[in-house]
């Protein structure tokens, strides 16, 4: 089975920019999961909210620090995740673009 979150958006601390840190900005959280469904599913209403409660409670610096906690909480939360996709973007740092960073998490044996 595979779960696809598409534009995921909330206010969070995220950044090294003395104004990054002081006032929340528009995050924008796009991810698939890939896992083995049995007998059981993963809801993904729970996923939404362990990405949004981490990214406001950890406040991270940098984009990759919070991809690689959020992938590894997942995981840690929902055993039967195969393979993560996760991008974290920031809508609106740039006047010109959205900037963003993404991986792939293969949990595959």
């Amino acid at each position: 089975m595979i779960i696809y979150i598409d534009d995921l958006k909330f206010k969070a601390i995220l950044g090294i920019l003395d104004f990054e840190r002081t006032t929340p900005q528009d995050i924008v959280v796009n991810l698939t999961i890939e896992y083995d469904y049995k007998n059981e599913f993963i809801n993904y209403a729970d996923v939404v909210e362990l990405i949004k409660k981490d990214m406001i409670k950890h406040k991270f610096l940098l984009i990759e620090d919070a991809l690689k906690h959020i992938a590894q909480e997942l995981k840690k939360r929902f055993l039967s995740i195969k393979e993560l996709k996760l991008k974290i973007s920031k809508p609106a740092i740039l006047d010109d673009c959205i900037v963003g960073v993404g991986e792939t998490y293969n949990f595959k044996s």
